[in-house]
């Protein structure tokens, strides 16, 4: 495990936070984390930690999250993705698996679509929107539901940055989550996708994972039981695993071709 080292970035205009782990001497993909609406890089913390025993790994604060300052403007999902896909670039990374929670995962797969070259695999945590549910006030329910089922640490990281972002820009990137239409990239996806949820995670349910899964050329999805939306802070090992094995999964078919 490598402590993460934090670092403010101007990406295409934009202002964003990098906190990366590197100098694994393993080789392989990097990782690259990406967080959900009105969050942070610190309810991926202990997955990065465990992540980064075995590869370099990264976690952004997008712009206007976080300690961020809010942009002037709304960003829609595919610009958040290019600010992405350059901050890997700038930090000369050629290969990846995109790992995405909740808003995150538009994110990663749209970056995904950007650039093919970069991206070896998506790992998608509690995919957003469902497309049976894409109301503001399902997804509001749902969340609700949510945080009676999270782990007080949990909740106390989500609320917090809740906060911090504020009400103004959450609400302002609330149309961009809501409208992206993420079942469309699936086809398209060039590289292998993993679709992951926790067995009681109400807002990215169990029918809509799988239909992302079935829907991408090489997908799969994955349960981890017991757990809620934030699963990658419950459920940090048996996460970090299923994501390490699903690279290794990459590696072996690469090597082989």
């Amino acid at each position: 495990m490598t402590t993460p080292t934090a670092q403010s970035l101007n990406v295409l205009g934009q202002t964003l936070k990098m906190h990366a782990s590197t100098g694994s001497a393993t080789p392989g993909p990097a990782f690259a984390l990406v967080h959900g609406i009105g969050m942070s890089h610190r309810y991926l913390a202990r997955l990065q930690n465990l992540l980064s025993v075995t590869a370099d790994t990264y976690s952004l604060d997008l712009p206007g999250f976080g300690p961020n300052p809010r942009p002037g403007r709304t960003l829609s999902v595919e610009e958040h993705a290019a600010i992405l896909v350059q901050v890997l670039l700038d930090a000369g990374v050629t290969r990846c698996v995109l790992v995405g929670h909740s808003m995150g995962t538009q994110i990663v797969a749209e970056a995904a679509l950007q650039a093919p070259e970069l991206v070896a695999g998506v790992v998608l945590i509690g995919p957003v929107v469902d497309r049976r549910r894409r109301s503001v006030l399902r997804q509001a329910l749902a969340l609700a539901h949510d945080s009676l089922r999270e782990a007080p640490s949990a909740n106390l990281i989500v609320f917090t940055d809740y906060l911090r972002t504020g009400i103004r820009w959450y609400l302002r990137e609330l149309k961009p989550m809501m409208t992206y239409p993420l079942e469309d990239t699936m086809p398209g996806m060039k590289c292998p996708v993993l679709v992951l949820r926790g067995s009681r995670d109400p807002v990215a349910r169990k029918e809509w994972c799988r239909e992302l899964a079935d829907m991408s050329p090489a997908g799969q999805f994955k349960e981890i039981e017991g757990h809620p939306h934030v699963v990658q802070h419950s459920a940090p090992a048996a996460v970090a695993e299923l994501i390490r094995t699903f690279t290794r999964s990459i590696t072996s078919r690469a090597d082989a071709q």
